[in-house]
């Protein structure tokens, strides 16, 4: 096939570490360990923003949140904000749908309004939270009866392959599967897979003392910290769930007659603590926020029997606009036209990387932002810079890799401090976009009513996932509508 399928499984808060492939080693993970064994593993991926939203911007649009405007989760039903918020970017669906292909998304979108399905999806199932409802359903053929009363777990993948089996044969498939297992509230998983942890050591979860760099919030006060241990059983176990529905999708590839010719990529929308540095959660568990290495690591693995050499491991730092980037090189697609204002796209594709060729282009850095939080990361140091004011960071991850000490005021850093920083300055001068930057975050529209640079509250010691309870309701009495106008009828 001149043009492969793309089966891109985009989880939500999976980490890096928390798969066999990548050195945890209690964690049971055989179909990504598969994936990973067969085709093409990067050990150096990471987000471009360690939360949700504009992490998931970044890889659907290839531009980083300075330029899309994506800067938190989007979680604000506020009608003054607005619902499309990437309106004017060029989505990465609709590239591909303009060369043939067959588009579809099954799981979570979390970039705004799921109802209508966005621009580019053919096919469209939404769900953005564990809750018996979906947030949107829609396809080109006869949808499958409605009957779900309760969260189910297999819900994703059920679509995911419906999708697959009723794809036209004569065009070339796209589709996202965003699986959300992993997500916090870290309890009420399957118990068949959650009682296979609870006699775990966690060995690989690195004992380490509370992050000195500012207080707590978030997820990382949520009460199931009072539980680690049955906390890490839920969070491996959800990991176990979500490798379980990857291999139900391969499978069905094989089924089809159609894995050789399909790039399989699994990816996550950023990385996870789960104690780690004393915190539980990711960029927003912390205030000031944090890129910790386990907030921004991310897994990324490529399989594509007949396109790609198996058995790699490779060095290349990539971040979600990169592989952007590659999709386009592996499908044939023209990249998108700027707009006349627009700055040049940063990513770089590793379609070479693919079949073991060099990456002449392959930079050692990589840089994220979350609202006015810059940051560049190279195999040596750290560079965390907070506009206007800071707190600024600087680490020397050879002798400190668990970020426990900043050395930006020890003279001995001074010039690689000011190395850095100029990189970062030149990176951002020659991306950002002016409407759009983070540091401007304070001027645009609220994303959420949490936003981390506007939260001024006091820890609340005893936080919940109440959230997801007012998801719950909401869904339950749009079910009752949705019966009361059916039984009008």
């Amino acid at each position: 096939m001149s043009q492969p399928n793309i089966v891109v499984f985009l989880s939500d808060d999976h980490a890096q570490w928390a798969a066999g492939t990548y050195g945890n080693s209690e964690i049971q993970t055989p179909s990504i360990d598969h994936l990973a064994r067969t085709g093409v593993q990067f050990e150096n991926a990471f987000t471009n923003s360690p939360v949700c939203s504009p992490a998931r911007a970044s890889f659907f649009t290839g531009r980083i949140p300075s330029q899309h405007g994506v800067h938190d989760y989007i979680g604000n039903a506020d009608p003054t904000v607005p619902t499309d918020w990437l309106a004017e970017e060029t989505l990465l669906p609709q590239l591909l749908q303009a060369r043939g292909y067959t588009t579809g998304l099954s799981g979570k979108w979390h970039l705004g309004s799921d109802e209508p399905r966005p621009r580019g999806f053919d096919f469209w199932y939404s769900r953005n939270a564990a809750v018996s409802e979906a947030d949107g359903y829609e396809t080109p053929w006869p949808p499958r009866p409605d009957a779900e009363q309760a969260y189910d777990h297999h819900a994703i993948t059920t679509h995911a392959l419906e999708f697959l089996e009723n794809c036209p044969k004569e065009s070339p498939f796209f589709l996202v599967v965003g699986h959300l297992a992993t997500h916090s509230p870290w309890h009420g998983g399957l118990e068949r897979l959650v009682s296979r942890y609870r006699d775990c050591t966690f060995a690989d979860i690195p004992r380490d003392t509370t992050y000195p760099f500012g207080r707590l919030r978030s997820e990382s006060l949520y009460s199931s910290r009072n539980d680690p241990r049955e906390a890490l059983s839920q969070y491996y176990g959800a990991v176990t769930e979500i490798d379980e529905q990857v291999g139900r999708i391969v499978d069905a590839l094989d089924s089809l007659a159609v894995r050789e010719d399909t790039v399989v990529i699994y990816t996550s929308d950023h990385g996870l603590n789960t104690g780690h540095h004393g915190i539980w959660g990711k960029g927003n568990g912390t205030l000031p926020y944090n890129v910790v290495d386990e907030s921004i690591r991310v897994p990324l693995i490529v399989n594509y029997p007949s396109g790609a050499l198996g058995g790699q491991r490779r060095q290349e730092v990539v971040t979600h606009v990169d592989t952007f980037q590659t999709i386009l090189e592996l499908t044939g697609t023209p990249g998108p036209v700027p707009r006349a204002s627009a700055k040049p796209y940063p990513g770089q594709s590793f379609a070479g990387a693919l079949k073991s060729e060099p990456s002449p282009e392959a930079g050692d850095a990589a840089f994220v932002e979350y609202g006015t939080l810059r940051s560049i990361r190279t195999p040596a140091h750290k560079l965390v810079r907070r506009f206007p004011d800071g707190p600024d960071e600087l680490f020397d991850l050879v002798a400190d890799p668990r970020e426990t000490r900043n050395v930006i005021d020890t003279p001995a850093f001074h010039t690689v401090r000011a190395e850095l920083s100029a990189r970062l300055d030149a990176y951002f001068a020659r991306y950002e976009e002016l409407p759009r930057r983070g540091i401007d975050v304070l001027s645009q529209p609220r994303h959420n009513a949490d936003e981390a640079w506007r939260d001024t509250s006091a820890p609340r010691l005893e936080e919940s996932a109440e959230w997801l309870d007012r998801l719950e309701a909401r869904a339950r009495a749009r079910r009752s509508e949705k019966q009361r106008r059916e039984a009008e009828r």
